[in-house]
């Protein structure tokens, strides 16, 4: 259940239809799931991978304006200078665990030069977007379970519904405050003086944060869950956030750095050896691979309309009820060697 059904508003602004980042039209999201033993000598595969992807078209062909903002850099991800220096995403934002990176890669290489036959050939080589979070206290980590052909089944499972949260995906042995984490995700709609409605979305891969960290008293919550003895490494979080509003790459770094604030509310300091990054697009236009002209014109936001201060806040309202979706949809997991991370109760 979402924290909003247990009757814990986040800030101030609506949420939209489905409160999860798929309120973006075109955006969907796909997860596989791997969970079962590897051997007899208690490891397991408790892990995953989760896609997502700013549009159904072909990525490649039609790029979408992106940014990413790294609030603490303690991470292992692939793709985000390219990113920066070009302000464009190319291919499916990728999801999992801190040694899948590589397969993860592979397979949405794979993924993309079938649909694409002129990459490397014709034009140049395509830019990979991978992200990851470290899930080794309950997932087998260094028996590599996660494959290249799993990355390739997660971005075909893709879909525009109400997405699946929790232990689910990348965010099958994912661990937050002490408890069960995983993919969380949220929305927001906002509205400019003129009645222009855009939507900003945010999924959330969260594995952060100690029991004595989390803002309890922010929250409904019953008094048993400050007892969690888990004490996970630093921990990380990958943020993907997206919006229909029409900006630019620079706008939107500054929209997503605002991030960092909803992570901020649930009691997160950034730690020395968390990697918390965010990754942000937008679909209110796409870039063609290949243009004739040398110029081309684009519609974007003015920088002192007020409707920015709203997608401020709105891009710290969804990402911290993510977070806490997170917490809430995730179930009581056990991993490898029998390590149990029990869910989060928020009813009182």
């Amino acid at each position: 259940m979402k924290v909003r059904e247990m009757g814990i508003t986040i800030g101030q602004l609506p949420p939209g239809d489905k409160n999860c980042i798929t309120d973006i039209e075109g955006v969907s999201v796909g997860h596989v799931t791997l969970n079962y033993p590897l051997n007899n000598s208690g490891d397991m595969a408790c892990t995953g991978v989760t896609a997502i992807l700013p549009h159904r078209g072909n990525l490649f062909r039609e790029k979408v304006t992106a940014a990413s903002y790294i609030l603490n850099g303690f991470g292992k991800t692939i793709g985000l200078v390219q990113v920066d220096e070009l302000g464009v995403i190319e291919s499916p934002i990728m999801l999992t665990n801190t040694f899948g990176v590589p397969n993860v890669a592979q397979g949405t290489l794979q993924y993309l030069l079938e649909q694409n036959e002129e990459i490397g050939i014709s034009t140049g080589t395509v830019n990979i977007i991978v992200g990851e979070c470290n899930d080794s206290h309950l997932n087998s980590i260094r028996h590599f379970p996660v494959k290249a052909e799993h990355a390739i089944e997660a971005i075909q499972q893709a879909k525009t519904d109400e997405i699946e949260e929790g232990a689910v995906g990348a965010g099958r042995g994912m661990v937050c405050f002490g408890y069960k984490g995983g993919i969380g995700s949220s929305s927001r709609i906002v509205e400019d003086r003129g009645g222009q409605k855009y939507t900003v979305g945010c999924l959330v891969l969260s594995n952060f944060g100690k029991a004595s960290e989390f803002l309890t008293d922010r929250y409904k919550v019953t008094a048993e869950n400050r007892e969690s003895t888990i004490s996970p490494t630093d921990g990380s979080i990958m943020i993907v956030m997206a919006t229909d509003a029409p900006l630019s790459s620079r706008q939107l770094k500054r929209v997503i750095k605002r991030c960092g604030i909803g992570l901020g509310r649930t009691g997160s300091h950034f730690s020395h050896g968390s990697g918390d990054i965010v990754i942000g697009f937008t679909t209110a236009r796409t870039v063609q691979h290949q243009f004739e002209g040398e110029q081309e014109s684009r519609r974007q936001l003015r920088e002192d309309h007020d409707v920015m201060n709203t997608l401020f806040m709105a891009a710290a309202e969804a990402t911290e009820e993510a977070i806490l979706n997170s917490l809430s949809q995730a179930t009581t997991t056990i991993g490898r060697n029998n390590h149990t991370v029990q869910s989060y109760n928020f009813v009182e």
